[in-house]
């Protein structure tokens, strides 16, 4: 019979061996796949309940006065787990507290076989977006009536496991197979699941739909896409009255559809451009429907012309909303099949015939690597591009996947039973066939850097999101190098008894050291992680002692230096240099090594396709870390080139990233973009300075001649839904008052809440101030009242964050870096928008430092040419967090008085929507807060 019993607790905080105490349990009990009984108490917990744990589970001090002890229900507690498996959803908690409370009343631990149902819902379900129990129960459509009380919680994680095991009872023999060799490594004790899943699997004839299988390997099959001609009659005109017209496709297609001019506005400007193969800049302001708009106009001339487009974006979530949103709208709207599919670079697929190789040895892999393989051999079952956007692995997990992805396929023979399972190879043949091809930015630049081998053939294109093109070809024609990547490479070479490439090796072909001179091999591995981890000791200290009067901060809080080697301290970076040639030795070495032992294994004309490719991967990846450290250091840069370190002034002393850029590729994408193309539109909410489009036409190198501009403005009233407020009392922080300025900041923060319930986002410019401002306001704000949640700070990526935000009732969310754009936040979700300091870059930041000295030497002005419009653009991503619909309203309440105050603030009032304005003190400007609303 089977027996489990699940388990959560309410406890007094997290740390059970620091006085955290239980106070309240929920077990709920299940046989033969049904709850059959369930057992709930509260527990006195002898000391005051925080706050905070009840506002979180509703249960007071008053709940348990009279409740029983721990020690008075540890006995009864215990028999329920006898002969069964203990479940909860995060198993070290609720264990840990569990065994704590036995051991402190004189019991012995419990010894149960356990299942974790976190770590089975990252294994079974994939693709969820989130293994919290409350966005999991969201996912799976389970009932959960009182989050954060024992009982619930216990009863919808029992629900949970009862999915999770209907899953794994649903997998195929090959995927068990795989399972049963990795299931020691995991926590959770799964080989009695597995093993009957096996069994029951061998004595039936059950065949899985849709599952293919071959090498051990079990995988949902991809039906082939059915390609038809079409052809279309009406004009461009006609077309667009059938859609955009009154009692047209839009008004019986889409709810409550409300016309907006500027978007037929924008897709005629954009057929414009198509057919007089020119370029074209289109700013569409927030609300035009600017993905619908051009989509028209594009798909019409994809069948019109019978020639693909291509559509780029910088973000991964707009390549998802085109793809699942707004193109099954549109394929409603023009009533024709549309072929359109979305294709990322190679590193993004899996290759198959990787990861059946890495399969075939799991008995020395850590947690994380282990967990990785049982998630992919489940998400295999399900997908059907092999796109590892697709799920979520644990840190370490990506380093794997770099291994076994499509990255790794090089020249693979057409006629191999791989290349017909090849993920890549697919999504290739469906860009081939398709009308639109979605893509990024970054992929967008690697094929154009690689002459257009990437991607297929194209002449027109629309880039959106199209503000991020110019940073993004520069990080494509610049390089990175860093510690982590450097040394993980080495040790997957490894030593001759590190069971790595080397050793598989050894082993596969039974190499002695008599025949190849192995101990030497095992000398330069050494000394080539030796010299790696002591260069980039040394660099990061040079960084520490360059920076102790002068820091400069990235977005993400690391220390930044930008080098020059004629600027160095000489006797210090000659010493840097001798150890970047020491490492170079040491590399090449390491190449020579591998060229020997395929050259000897030829001979033997023993060695392996897939073992080749292997040694020739790590070959070029050696290769690359030698051009990367030699254009880095031992190349001297020019005026139109920047090099920077960053550390982690914190983190491990050898944590160190290094960068190199172009100050100015316009040139570049002049002659290897725009020249070539017949016609690009590039589009965004923020293309214009003082509405003119100048400053993004120079960066990106356009030439006037070619070109169409248009400003597409947004339908939302923005006079009537928005208060713009700027006091003028503020503590002036040119003048070194950065601690009043951070306090006056926070003092805003709690009064502008109080008056909109939260559903605030303040957005600072610097990580270092958002740190200050968080832990003042930790010190401050009534947390029973408000969730205060920080980028950086509280854990869990932007979206994540963005959604704790929207959970609370009453929130404050403080952002920077990539909280300036991309996130949506409708509705009363947000009320008001905090603008800290005007978005200008530091002018010690590496790369705007260089870009400000190479304007300057082409005797330009880099504060009116780069700085402000860089500063403008930024403010105007900001200021479009807030209105997000024609019901939104709010108040932008902006801390930095440079914004009325400078001779340059002007361009910042005037590159934003007409909104009432005003510049009062704090009081007064709170008054009319509390007023408005």
């Amino acid at each position: 019979m089977e027996r489990y019993v699940v388990i959560d607790l309410e406890t007094t905080g997290n740390a059970p061996g620091k006085e955290d105490k239980i106070i309240e349990a929920g077990l709920v009990i299940i046989e033969n796949n049904t709850i059959i009984d369930s057992y709930s108490t509260l527990l006195n917990p002898g000391k005051e309940i925080p706050l905070f744990i009840t506002n979180l589970t509703g249960i007071s001090d008053k709940d348990v006065e009279d409740a029983p002890l721990f020690e008075e229900r540890a006995d009864e507690i215990t028999r329920l787990f006898e002969d069964s498996y203990l479940i909860a959803h995060n198993v070290p908690f609720d264990l840990g507290f569990l065994n704590t409370e036995l051991e402190n009343c004189g019991r012995n631990k419990l010894t149960t076989p356990i299942l974790d149902t976190v770590e089975l819902a990252r294994i079974l379900f994939p693709r969820s977006p989130s293994f919290k129990l409350s966005q999991l129960s969201e996912y799976l459509k389970l009932q959960h009536n009182e989050p954060h009380r024992a009982l619930s919680d216990a009863y919808v994680t029992a629900k949970l496991f009862l999915r999770l095991k209907e899953k794994l009872e649903s997998l195929p023999y090959e995927t068990i197979e795989q399972l049963l060799k990795i299931e020691k490594t995991l926590k959770s004790d799964v080989y009695q699941l597995l093993h009957s899943r096996q069994q029951a699997l061998l004595f039936s004839s059950e065949d899985i739909s849709g599952i293919e299988t071959y090498r051990g390997l079990a995988y949902r099959q991809t039906e082939p896409q059915s390609y038809q001609v079409r052809t279309l009659d009406l004009s461009f005109g006609e077309y667009l009255d059938h859609i955009y017209e009154e009692n047209g496709a839009m008004e019986k297609q889409i709810n409550h559809y409300e016309k907006r001019v500027g978007q037929r506005e924008m897709s005629e400007t954009i057929f414009d451009a198509f057919q007089s193969h020119q370029h074209a800049f289109i700013e569409a302001e927030t609300g035009t429907g600017k993905s619908l708009a051009y989509l028209i106009p594009t798909i019409y001339e994809a069948i019109k012309d019978q020639k693909r487009i291509v559509i780029s974006t910088f973000t991964t979530q707009l390549q998802s909303q085109l793809l699942e949103e707004e193109l099954p709208m549109v394929n409603k709207l023009v009533n024709f099949p549309l072929h359109a599919t979305l294709l990322k670079g190679k590193s993004h697929y899996i290759s198959l015939e990787k990861l059946e190789h890495e399969l075939r040895d799991s008995q020395q892999d850590n947690y994380d690597i282990a967990l990785t393989k049982a998630i992919i051999l489940v998400w295999l079952t399900e997908t059907v591009t092999g796109d590892i956007d697709e799920i979520q692995l644990p840190s370490s997990g990506y380093l794997f996947f770099r291994r076994i992805s499509a990255d790794t396929e090089e020249n693979v023979d057409p006629t191999s039973p791989w290349f017909a399972r090849s993920y890549y190879q697919k999504a290739r043949k469906r860009a081939q066939r398709a009308d639109i091809v979605i893509t990024n930015h970054a992929l967008l630049c690697t094929d154009m850097f690689n002459e257009y081998q990437l991607l297929p053939s194209y002449d027109k294109a629309i880039i959106d999101e199209a503000h991020h093109l110019e940073d993004t070809a520069s990080r494509h024609y610049g390089l990175k190098l860093d510690y982590i990547h450097m040394q993980y490479m080495l040790n997957q070479l490894g030593k001759t008894e590190d069971n790595k490439l080397l050793t598989n090796l050894i082993n596969t072909y039974q190499i002695n050291h008599d025949q190849l001179p192995l101990e030497k091999w095992d000398y330069i591995i050494e000394e080539a992680k030796y010299e790696t981890d002591d260069l980039f000791r040394h660099l990061f200290q040079y960084v520490v002692d360059q920076h102790k009067s002068n820091k400069t901060l990235s977005d993400i809080g690391r220390t930044q230096y930008r080098f020059s080697h004629e600027k160095e301290h000489p006797e210090k970076w000659d010493a840097i240099k001798e150890m970047v040639n020491r490492l170079l030795f040491y590399l090449r070495d390491l190449i020579h090594g591998l060229a020997v032992m395929v050259h000897y294994l030829e001979k033997k004309e023993e060695i392996e396709r897939q073992d080749k490719e292997r040694i020739q991967l790590h070959t070029e990846q050696l290769q690359s870390y030698i051009d990367r450290l030699e254009e880095l250091f031992l190349v001297e840069e020019t005026s139109e080139q920047v090099k920077w370190i960053e550390i982690e002034a914190y983190g491990a002393k050898n944590a160190v990233y290094l960068y190199s850029e172009p100050t100015n590729v316009a040139g570049l994408l002049a002659k290897d973009f725009f020249a070539s193309k017949e016609s690009i539109i590039l589009t965004s909410a923020t293309l214009t300075m003082n509405q003119s489009f100048q400053f993004i036409q120079d960066r990106l190198g356009i030439s006037a001649d070619r070109l169409i501009t248009k400003q597409i403005e947004s339908p939302f009233s923005y006079k009537d839904q928005v208060q713009l407020m700027v006091p003028n009392d503020f503590p002036d922080i040119k003048y070194g008052n950065i601690d009043e300025f951070i306090y006056a900041t926070c003092e805003s923060i709690i009064s502008l809440a109080e008056i909109t319930a939260g559903r605030m986002l303040v957005l600072f410019t610097s990580y270092d101030m958002l740190k200050r401002a968080h832990a003042l306001l930790k010190e401050t704000l009534d947390l029973s009242s408000y969730a205060l949640i920080a980028q950086g700070i509280s854990s869990g990526s932007r979206a994540r964050l963005k959604k704790n935000f929207q959970t609370f009732n009453q929130a404050i969310l403080l952002g920077t870096s990539s909280f300036w754009e991309g996130v949506d936040i409708p509705g009363e979700d947000l009320s008001c928008l905090m603008i800290v300091r005007l978005p200008f870059q530091p002018p010690d930041h590496p790369v705007h430092e260089a870009k400000s000295a190479y304007l300057k030497e082409q005797g330009k002005n880099p504060f009116m040419e780069f700085s402000l419009p860089n500063a403008v653009i930024r403010f105007k991503q900001g200021f479009g967090r807030l209105i997000r619909s024609s019901s939104d309203r709010g108040i932008v309440f902006v801390c930095d008085a440079r914004m009325v105050k400078a001779r340059y603030g002007k361009y910042f009032i005037d590159s934003i929507p007409p909104v009432p304005l005003s510049v009062d003190s704090t009081q007064k400007l709170m008054e009319k807060a509390k007023n408005w609303f």
